[in-house]
């Protein structure tokens, strides 16, 4: 048998169907960084993305233990609709709308990580990544989400149009537009907040 990190989400799935545990962690930090950021991103409070995330694999544990999981080889899809619908029902009950914020410059890019680079490199990197999550702030809410769940959780249109119910179309004229804002406020204003 291959090793267990080799093995594909459906068949890990499979693996935790039949009582290994391993699978599954596999499983979870196969996918955990693309749910976490994602969940980060919409809420921008740390403490309630870590609560959301906790709540998203309890919700697929219940989901799969209880039989109603049917794999179609897109686990990574439907963790991603489970997380953005618990935000958004966590919004729901706040009675407020996600506002993307910036965030005190330590959560959204921990996951990068880096080789034996200066500290120069480390700062400009830190800066590039501060006006980017600035920029963002910028945009109407509908294409933030989609770049967000594009370029950070790395989902097809199909999959954000299915996420955001939209249409495939309106998923991709989104993103268009929010590249097009994003190089405008890049070119235009030279942003330096």
């Amino acid at each position: 048998m291959p090793e267990i990190s080799s093995l594909s989400d459906s068949m890990l799935l499979a693996a935790y169907h039949q009582g290994n545990a391993k699978a599954f962690e596999v499983l979870i930090n196969r996918h955990k960084d693309r749910v976490y950021t994602s969940i980060l991103f919409l809420v921008k409070d740390k403490y309630l993305a870590e609560d959301l995330f906790q709540d998203v694999f309890i919700k697929i544990v219940d989901t799969i233990q209880g039989g109603r999981y049917n794999d179609e080889g897109k686990f990574l899809s439907w963790a991603m609709r489970i997380a953005h619908n618990l935000c958004v029902d966590h919004f729901r009950k706040v009675k407020r709308s996600p506002v993307i914020r910036t965030a005190d410059g330590t959560d959204v890019f921990d996951w990068i990580g880096s080789t034996e680079e200066s500290p120069e490199f480390h700062m400009i990197k830190r800066q590039s990544y501060d006006r980017v999550r600035r920029m963002l702030d910028l945009l109407p809410e509908e294409q933030k989400e989609v770049i967000v769940l594009r370029h950070y959780a790395n989902l097809s249109f199909k999959e954000i149009a299915g996420l955001t119910n939209c249409s495939i179309n309106t998923a991709l004229g989104r993103m268009r537009y929010g590249l097009i804002n994003l190089r405008k406020m890049m070119t235009e204003k030279q942003i330096s907040l």
